[in-house]
């Protein structure tokens, strides 16, 4: 690269432009919460239940600047899962390999039938697409609602504040003379 002005050299320098490497995806991968998301506990192996809560972890040794979240989809999930480098859903990968992490949970719908089912993440700014395989088999995981816990809670104190009230009244009163 040159300067010039009036027709004299003014500056010059090197300038070097390297492409952005392409996507070096090492692990793509979706598992049960609290189980590890290593090569041995990788979708396509593990089945998970449906209405199940999953994470889902991405690893790319050249992840591409200024991209700190992808989108992962899939028929499977209740809504589109954002999966962000520095989640509290990573694993903590002790080894040093220098990959990007990406990681994130969802809810898998409770209604989906036993099947195998595409999970998709599109990364490098709309440049590269992967996909893997979730297997989902087993009867709906339960969860119960917070508030369902909390008035049955309240129900059962309630009654036992009356029960205890009304044994009381019948033993205080006095017989008339």
């Amino acid at each position: 690269m040159t300067a010039t002005s009036d027709g004299r050299v003014v500056a010059s320098a090197h300038l070097v432009v390297t492409a952005p490497a392409p996507a070096e995806i090492t692990r793509f991968v979706a598992g049960r919460t609290g189980t590890p998301l290593g090569v041995d506990d990788a979708t396509p192996k593990v089945v998970v239940r449906p209405g199940s809560t999953v994470v889902v972890l991405l690893a790319d040794v050249h992840a591409a600047r200024n991209e700190d979240a992808l989108t992962v989809t899939s028929t499977a999930f209740r809504k589109p899962l954002t999966i962000k480098t520095d989640s509290p859903d990573d694993p903590g990968c002790k080894c040093d390999d220098g990959t990007t992490v990406y990681a994130g949970h969802t809810a898998l719908r409770a209604d989906l039938p036993a099947g195998t089912y595409r999970i998709t993440v599109t990364s490098h700014h709309g440049q590269n697409t992967r996909t893997a395989e979730l297997k989902v088999a087993g009867s709906p995981e339960r969860h119960y609602r917070p508030w369902l816990i909390t008035g049955a809670v309240v129900l059962v104190l309630v009654g036992t504040g009356f029960t205890i009230r009304r044994s009381r009244r019948s033993t205080n009163v006095t017989p008339a003379s």
